[in-house]
């Protein structure tokens, strides 16, 4: 994404409210709340309310030209790559849910339309094209278009060249600044390589995908199982000491995925641990509610993390007692949102999933609460919640 190391430190300023939110204290004793909220009196429509929020965030959001989705509610016509990759995610959600050919056509389109605007698949942040390689990639494998399998490969092959020895390993952040190397630019491209690997059984694909996750690991991996956001974003080889929730989401999908081709357990061990030490985060999940990291960028973080978060509690390997609290926790902030965090009949979203939005709502917002409710209605008719 675009000016991520400003507007990261936008972010934590508008999360956190106080300069500490960088470097917050690990030792801090949790106090989940989820488990003590009744909930009995409301009746949580979850697919029915999925199939609303599409139809809005739809309607609401598309260009003038129909070719892409615009930043925000309030007449803008600004393009921004990645969260239209993560658009098309949504609608890959939403297909794999219903069946229904209207969002496969919207993700046809979309894809296109992400070409044209953009001149292109090819961007100049890694990590922005590794969003789009990972919607690519699971809209193949729910139609079988093979429009997708060629975007895939096409942004594999282009982001791959982003792989260097600075900093010891991993893949750059953007392509002007090689030497800055991230958890976004990184666990990303471990769940596509992991995904790929699965499909064509390409043994560079698992290399790859091996290699990234021992630098990540070793690089920015805190004892405590909470992962770092990078290292030497300012050139001077610090670690961005940063905790963003959708950093957490990508290293458990990371580990889950090599877990799935390797069947190593070390790898299904990191993200449960990944996946504790985030849901007891008091800065990550003050009171069992993941934080509120603003609209822009931090808009979309949430999200992220819920549907790699939904991933491990739906993994059968994962022992009962750590899938009880995971979708414990899922279905606490589910609620939350539900009952708290959409304005109704508008159907827009907050940031804050403790409270109604106000004023506008940008794109990137709207998405991590069309994730989480996704989220919640294949959990409820996996008959989880």
């Amino acid at each position: 994404m675009k000016n991520k190391v400003f507007k990261n430190l936008a972010v934590v300023a508008l999360a956190g409210g106080v300069a500490a939110s960088f470097s917050s204290c690990l030792k801090d004793k949790p106090f989940p709340l989820y488990g003590n909220k009744a909930s009995a009196k409301v009746q949580y429509k979850y697919a029915e309310t999925a199939d609303s929020l599409q139809e809005k965030t739809y309607t609401t959001f598309i260009s003038a030209n129909g070719n892409y989705f615009v930043a925000n509610n309030a007449g803008s016509t600004t393009f921004n790559y990645w969260p239209n990759a993560h658009t098309l995610d949504i609608f890959t959600d939403a297909y794999l849910r219903t069946n229904n050919d209207i969002y496969k056509q919207r993700m046809s389109s979309l894809l296109a339309g992400i070409k044209a605007t953009n001149g292109g698949l090819s961007n100049n942040f890694y990590d922005d094209m590794e969003w789009l390689d990972l919607a690519a990639l699971r809209a193949y494998n729910a139609t079988k278009d093979a429009a997708y399998l060629t975007a895939a490969h096409a942004l594999w092959a282009d982001i791959q060249t982003g792989e260097n020895n600075n900093q010891g390993g991993g893949i750059a952040w953007r392509k002007n600044q090689l030497d800055y190397k991230n958890t976004p630019a990184n666990a990303p491209a471990i769940i596509f390589a992991a995904r790929l690997y699965a499909l064509e059984k390409n043994e560079a694909d698992l290399a790859t995908a091996k290699r990234l996750y021992t630098w990540l690991k070793k690089t920015l991996l805190d004892p405590s199982g909470i992962i770092w956001d990078g290292i030497n974003a300012n050139g001077d080889g610090q670690i961005s000491k940063w905790k963003f929730t959708y950093n957490q989401g990508v290293f458990i999908g990371a580990a889950l995925e090599l877990y799935h081709v390797t069947k190593d357990a070390a790898y299904l061990t990191d993200a449960v641990n990944t996946a504790n030490a985030t849901i007891n985060d008091t800065d990550i999940s003050p009171g069992g509610i993941l934080k509120s990291e603003g609209q822009g960028d931090g808009g979309l973080f949430k999200g992220i993390l819920i549907r790699y978060l939904t991933l491990l509690a739906l993994d059968p390997d994962v022992a009962e007692t750590d899938r009880t609290k995971f979708i414990s926790f899922l279905k606490f902030n589910a609620e939350t949102l539900y009952t708290a965090g959409i304005e109704r009949p508008s159907l827009m979203i907050s940031p804050d999933w403790k409270k109604k939005p106000s004023g506008t709502t940008d794109l990137t917002t709207q998405l991590s609460g069309v994730m989480m409710v996704e989220a919640a209605a294949t959990l409820k008719s996996a008959g989880k919640f």
